[in-house]
C-alpha cells in the first residue's frame, strides 16, 4: 500500500463516522422534536448529509469504477426521493391539521385550501 491509498482509507473512515453520528443526530431530533413539521426537517436534512458522508466514505473506502458509480447512483436516488417523501408527509399532515398551525408564523397554503382564497372550484 502506498501513502495516497492509506489516506484515503483514513480519510474514508473518518468521512463514515461523520456520516453516522450525523444520522445518528437526525434520529435524535426525530424523537425530540415536538411536531410533524420538526420532525420532517430532522427526518430529511440530516439524514441526506448524512448518507452522503457514508457514500463518500465508502467510495474513497472501495476507489473501484464500478462501486463508486453504483454510489453516485444511490447518492442520486436518495437527494431526489428523500425531500419529495418529507414534503408529502408534511403536506398531509398539515391538510388533516396535525401540524399544530397556531405555532407557524406565516401560513401561505391557508389562503389557497380555503373556499374563501379562491381556489375552490373553477368555472
Amino acid at each position: 500500500m502506498n501513502a495516497w491509498a492509506d489516506a484515503a482509507d483514513l480519510a474514508g473512515a473518518v468521512l463514515m463516522l461523520l456520516g453516522c453520528l450525523q444520522c445518528l443526530l437526525g434520529v435524535i431530533g426525530m424523537l425530540r422534536f415536538p411536531d410533524v413539521l420538526s420532525r420532517s426537517h430532522a427526518a430529511t436534512k440530516p439524514q441526506t448529509l448524512g448518507m452522503l458522508l457514508v457514500l463518500v466514505g465508502v467510495g474513497l473506502r472501495l476507489r473501484h469504477g464500478t462501486d463508486v458509480g453504483t454510489l453516485a447512483l444511490i447518492a442520486f436516488f436518495q437527494f431526489l426521493t428523500s425531500p419529495v417523501a418529507s414534503h408529502l408527509v408534511a403536506r398531509s399532515a398539515y391538510r388533516t391539521g396535525q401540524t399544530g398551525s397556531r405555532g407557524l408564523l406565516r401560513d401561505d397554503l391557508d389562503p389557497q385550501l380555503s373556499d374563501e382564497g379562491g381556489a375552490g372550484e373553477q368555472p
